[in-house]
């Protein structure tokens, strides 16, 4: 349960992460623009690999990355970046801005209309905490490999046994609303 109570917790912190970097982004492109939608988010986790019981390799990520999409003058221009920090969205924000100037005029080009926008999507319920420590993901997916070795004795060998667990926070926003912040666990069963 502590595990689980230390995922929530980061997910707020990085909820707050996304929240900065959506409304540095937005800011940014108001009064340069005549609208502008941003989408964020950030990946967390661990990736266990065993071969033969033995472990292979133990990744930790920790990734982020932000697109902003600006609308001057039905010109549209995209830029991304995995770097989060002010002076990078400061750089994503301005490069779709020149890319902008650029780009052909599309009359159907902008930010869709407020009450378009799903404010109210439901809860689909998606994220559960799961208590899987480095230790645990490496048993699982040895146990893993174990299993699909003694399920058939034509099978002699595998690549390796692989566990990911994943935490996937998104934010999207646009310069008129903030449509929604989701968090998504996503335990992937060991591969063989």
């Amino acid at each position: 349960m502590a595990l689980a109570m230390k995922v929530i917790s980061q997910v707020e912190a990085q909820r707050k992460i996304l929240e900065e970097a959506v409304s540095t982004a937005l800011e940014l492109a108001s009064g340069k623009s005549d609208g502008a939608e941003v989408a964020v988010s950030k990946t967390t986790g661990i990736s266990v690999s065993t071969r033969y019981g033995e472990v292979e390799n133990v990744e930790f990520n920790s990734d982020g990355a932000l697109g902003i999409t600006v609308y001057h003058q039905n010109r549209k221009g995209s830029a991304s970046s995995t770097d989060l920090s002010p002076q990078a969205i400061a750089r994503t924000v301005q490069a779709a801005l020149d890319i902008a100037r650029y780009t052909s005029p599309d009359p159907c080009a902008g930010v869709a209309d407020k009450e378009l926008l799903a404010f109210d999507a439901p809860d689909l319920d998606l994220f559960h905490p799961a208590e899987v420590s480095p230790d645990e993901a490496i048993e699982l997916a040895a146990r893993a490999e174990q299993a699909a070795l003694q399920a058939d004795k034509r099978i002699t060998n595998t690549e390796a046994a692989v566990l990911t667990a994943t935490t996937v926070s998104k934010f999207l926003a646009t310069a008129t609303a903030c449509c929604r912040v989701t968090a998504l666990r996503v335990i992937h069963s060991p591969a063989v």
